[in-house]
């Protein structure tokens, strides 16, 4: 079935970068819309960054032009190059996925993938960011 296994987070000094990386498995990643969310402590969970099957990307007003998201459909992994952290960018940061249209009724509807708004259907356990200042 589908798995999706983060990588890639660790410990960095404010201003420094971390590259996140998804490995998928199970299916065609070339099928599906992509995204990273993120979750701190006492926090709600918040998108980051998506990107669609065509490479289209979205970003959170509060990564963006510090973060930027990426796909390899033949290695099927998705990446997160994240530059200049800040200490608010501390969090669990999670890989997800879901399918570019939802059928039903013998009918397909297109599916939002880009946007704040992004419902996913699968997800990652996570990999921890630490930011310190």
């Amino acid at each position: 079935q589908v798995q999706l296994v983060e990588s890639g987070g660790g410990s960095v000094q404010e201003g420094g970068s971390l590259r996140l990386s998804c490995a998928a498995s199970g299916f065609t990643l070339s099928r599906y819309c992509m995204g990273w969310l993120r979750q701190a402590p006492g926090k709600q969970r918040e998108g980051v960054a998506n990107i669609d099957t065509n490479g289209n990307t979205s970003y959170a007003d509060s990564v963006k032009g510090r973060f930027t998201i990426s796909r390899d459909n033949a290695k099927k992994i998705l990446y997160l190059q994240m530059n200049s952290l800040k200490p608010e960018d501390a969090a669990m940061y999670f890989c997800a996925a879901t399918a570019r249209h939802y059928c039903t009724g013998g009918t397909c509807y297109p599916v939002t993938c880009l946007g704040p708004s992004v419902s996913y259907t699968h997800w990652g356990q996570g990999t921890q960011v630490t930011v310190s200042s």
